[in-house]
């Protein structure tokens, strides 16, 4: 920085410290609950939504963020942005979060972006009427199944018993597997639910693959598998097994495939309703927004190293091949 430069911005620090300390308190402050994390890309959508309607980080909204890698402290990290009373909650990836948000406040405006039917597990009342205090967006989790276990099968046609991947300490297990299995049978693939808890027992269930005869594997979404992705795709490279995910950073780390909804349009759409919410409207009065934009990311050298040839048809269709 020029000297010149310097001086003139010292004195206007010195000459309205007051005016504009006044100003940063009188921001109204947005919560953000993440599961996994908040990369530069999702970050930059929240705002690009945010900015659609009129506001700007810093300039006329504040953030108070949380990354959730552990489910256990979601009610204490809700409870904070209670606390701090936050102008709206967002909740990013992680439905046992929103479920936590609305359990610590049946007032502040809460708006979620997850993957799991939020009516079935009672976030809101319905999609077109949510009701109370919490709307936001979500993907159509049964029919997203269904395409990913399709799409591993187009990418490992050999593969003849499936397995899901599902950690019980997710309050939504439950709902998942039931989903995961529901969309095997509609495509007349049979699926096998292995249960984990810890990083000892994630290795032990990639050491049970080739006894229970498991030629193929998805593993269900939580912040639980994001925080372990890295382990978890050396496994599954170590024993050969051709694995799908749902969110693209799994085959950026060099997972086989991910199919699922956009992240990043979801952070936009969940921008968008802050926005909309910070200026008067209600959650009530807002229906919640369905996905319908959902990618495809394969991983080349990963679909090679399995022996495996990604499809004309795959090829077509992907988002993105990762050579």
């Amino acid at each position: 920085m020029r000297r010149r430069e310097f001086i003139a911005g010292l004195a206007g620090s010195v000459a309205c410290p007051i005016a504009t300390r006044a100003q940063q308190q009188a921001l109204p402050l947005i919560g953000v609950l993440v599961a996994g994390g908040w990369t530069p890309l999702l970050k930059a959508a929240f705002a690009r939504g945010l900015a659609e309607t009129g506001y700007v980080e810093g300039r006329d909204v504040g953030t108070e963020q949380h990354i959730v890698m552990d489910d256990a402290r979601l009610r204490e990290l809700a409870a904070d942005l209670v606390r701090r009373r936050v102008a709206v909650i967002v909740i990013l990836g992680s439905t046992p979060a929103a479920l936590a948000a609305k359990a610590a406040t049946a007032t502040i405006p809460i708006v979620f972006g997850v993957g799991v039917d939020p009516v079935q597990t009672g976030l809101v009342a319905s999609l077109n009427q949510p009701g109370g205090n919490v709307t936001g967006f979500t993907e159509v989790n049964t029919e997203v199944w269904s395409k990913r276990l399709g799409l591993l099968r187009e990418l490992a046609p050999a593969a003849a018993r499936y397995g899901a991947l599902d950690y019980p300490g997710n309050p939504l297990s439950e709902v998942v597997t039931r989903e995961a299995r529901a969309a095997a049978e509609a495509i007349g693939l049979p699926i096998e639910t292995l249960s984990v808890t810890d990083d000892a027992e994630v290795e032990a269930a990639f050491s049970e693959l080739a006894k229970r005869r498991i030629d193929a594997l998805v593993v269900s979404p939580g912040a639980f598998f994001y925080a372990r992705r890295t382990k978890i795709i050396q496994l599954a490279a170590n024993h050969a097994v051709p694995a799908a995910y749902w969110l693209r950073e799994f085959p950026e780390a060099g997972g086989l495939m991910s199919y699922g909804s956009s992240l990043a349009e979801m952070n936009r759409q969940v921008g968008i309703y802050t926005g909309r919410i910070l200026r008067g409207a209600k959650p009530a009065d807002l229906p919640v927004a369905r996905a319908t934009k959902f990618e495809l990311v394969v991983n080349a050298k990963t679909a090679k190293a399995l022996g495996l040839t990604i499809r004309p048809q795959v090829f077509a269709i992907a988002d993105e091949v990762i050579e």
